[in-house]
């Protein structure tokens, strides 16, 4: 019955349609709305996965181009197209990634040829190393791992000399360059403050941290060390003086000069001289200009005032000055009383209160037999290297440079702004930039682990440690400053260089030297071989990079070492400790 009722319905709707078709406008409907609806049956196909689809009315049948979709090959072809799609979206995002790195590392790369071009050339030969690369000095970012060491000196050189009739420097509470702002030369209260400061002798500039982070009273002894060296009259009959040379024999070490002048320094002020410095070996050679080459003043600044230094120069071809011990000279004294002569007691005795903060074998040295001689040595080495030489500082940036440079180059492109080549960051610099910024030392990887490690000639001194003991301390540091990655390492062995890469979860940094690949090879012939001014500048930029450092591992068997730990216990580094691999030979 349904079968038949459905016939009946179909020959209806035939019938019907043909009459309409006589018409032309009836056509046109009924084809837009069988056009309408094969479109809706090819999506509801395309959505539904059905099989065939077939219309037929009258004269016009319409097979739904046998749209059959087996769901399989559908969503396999799907699939295809999604892979393809992902693949080419993941492609073009990795090239875009590596477009975009290889942009960064290019303009990494000539930031850091940027400030390589200003830092060893002069002004006319850094603007043309600049022009090669493209861009102006006006445009070149700042260089937060170098220092602007022609205004760092004039600002030593104004701390350390008299202003007038003053009895003191320029020593206020102002630090650095804050002092030289116009607020501080101008204001009436501010020049009364400033007077009343420098009149009672505020400390010295050069000592960093508080009397507790120091040893006892270092800067109460900087400041009279200060003040015996640089007396108001140089020509007053009553000022007498102590010239020398620095020890020069070919066996002794850069440390061992010190040590020598540290003893003279105790000799003259035990007897009341102004100590005057003449020649000084390491600093003969052609990286010392002018009147500094052969002198201390090549490195830093002189133990005394230039007066007392043209003065003691003129006694000494004075034969009444000699016969009245006006002046007396190095050969005076025997070599048991500048290398182990009393220490000045002027101040009492502070070394019998240091703070025991140097670890040798896991527990902490309270005492020994030569605590006065550290103490003191410790006093004259920071004294005599108070401040560095315009010469000094640029050593200290291009070693930096060399180390940390791209670090820095790379930190400072992905902190800035725009496209640093195009000026897009050039902005004047401000008075706090000038003056408050401008005091702070320059941008090194912190914390930073200093290990010296002193093997060669050194066996027939003291008992030489294999690197491996000092990583050991090194790890040990780690342990309670877990955020400890960067060495700043000094040695004169090629193997320990070498043996870094064995400790790949460590950045080490170090100079670029050539060293010593055999053990029987004396400190003497080595130095010979990088010639002197190589042999003397690569030492003490170590050495100052060791007394900056937040840790300090070494060798107190070395007088290297030693005198490293005096300079880190007078620059406020007293409770980052010592790790020592062995004890001074002496105690």
């Amino acid at each position: 019955m349904e079968a038949v009722n459905q016939k009946s319905l179909e020959r209806a709707v035939s019938m019907r349609a043909l009459q309409m078709g006589n018409s032309f406008p009836c056509m046109v409907c009924v084809v837009g709305f069988l056009f309408g609806v094969c479109l809706a049956s090819f999506i509801l196909a395309a959505l539904t996965s059905t099989g065939t689809f077939q219309l037929g009315i009258g004269r016009f049948s319409f097979s739904m181009l046998n749209l059959t979709f087996h769901s399989d090959s559908l969503s396999h072809s799907n699939n295809t197209i999604n892979c393809n799609v992902n693949a080419k979206g993941t492609q073009r995002l990795t090239d875009f990634n590596s477009r975009k790195d290889k942009e960064n590392e290019d303009s990494v790369s000539m930031l850091y040829s940027g400030w390589s071009c200003v830092l060893t050339k002069s002004e006319s030969e850094a603007n043309e190393c600049l022009h090669k690369l493209g861009i102006s000095r006006s445009i070149l970012p700042y260089a937060p791992h170098l220092e602007d060491c022609k205004a760092r000196t004039q600002l030593f050189e104004r701390l350390d000399k008299r202003t007038g009739n003053e009895n003191f420097p320029q020593w206020t509470s102002w630090k650095g360059f804050l002092d030289m702002h116009h607020v501080a030369t101008t204001s009436d209260q501010t020049q009364n403050f400033r007077h009343q400061a420098v009149t009672k002798g505020a400390y010295p500039p050069w000592i960093a941290g508080s009397d507790e982070e120091n040893y006892p009273l270092t800067r109460k002894v900087q400041r009279d060390i200060w003040i015996h060296q640089h007396p108001l009259n140089c020509s007053n009959p009553d000022v007498k003086f102590l010239v020398a040379d620095w020890e020069k024999l070919p066996g002794f070490g850069i440390g061992a000069q010190f040590a020598g002048m540290s003893g003279l320094l105790a000799i003259a002020i035990n007897e009341g001289r102004v100590l005057v410095t003449k020649y000084y070996n390491r600093a003969d050679h052609g990286g010392c200009k002018g009147s500094s080459r052969s002198s201390w003043s090549c490195y830093f600044f002189p133990e005394a005032s230039l007066e007392c230094r043209r003065r003691a120069l003129e006694l000494m071809k004075s034969e009444d000055a000699w016969s009245k011990g006006i002046l007396t000279v190095k050969e005076n004294y025997t070599s048991k009383h500048i290398w182990a002569g009393p220490t000045p007691r002027i101040w009492g005795e502070p070394w019998r209160y240091l703070q025991p903060t140097t670890d040798i074998n896991g527990s902490l040295i309270t005492s020994h037999r030569k605590m006065d001689m550290r103490w003191w040595r410790a006093q004259a080495v920071r004294y005599l290297m108070r401040f560095p030489t315009e010469y000094t500082c640029s050593l200290l940036n291009e070693a930096r440079h060399a180390a940390f440079g791209k670090l820095a180059a790379k930190m400072v492109h992905e902190g800035l702004a725009g496209d640093w080549t195009k000026g897009s960051n050039n902005k004047p610099r401000s008075e706090i930039d000038e003056y408050v910024w401008s005091n702070h030392k320059p941008w090194v990887p912190r914390p930073l682990l200093s290990m010296h490690v002193r093997m060669g000639d050194k066996a027939c001194e003291m008992k030489v440690v294999e690197f491996e003991e000092y990583m050991h301390l090194a790890d040990r540091i780690r342990r309670h400053f877990p955020n400890l990655n960067n060495i700043w390492l000094s040695t004169e062995m090629q193997e320990v260089i070498d043996k870094t890469k064995e400790y790949s979860h460590w950045n080490f940094h170090y100079t670029k030297v050539r060293r010593q690949d055999r053990m029987n090879v004396s400190m003497a012939e080595y130095e010979a071989s990088l010639g002197r001014e190589t042999s003397t500048n690569y030492p003490l930029v170590n050495f100052l990079m060791a007394a900056d450092s937040d840790f300090f591992i070494g060798a107190l068997g070395s007088s290297w070492c030693f005198l490293i730990d005096g300079m880190r216990n007078t620059g406020g580094k007293v409770m980052a400790g010592y790790l020592s691999v062995n004890k001074d030979r002496f105690w």
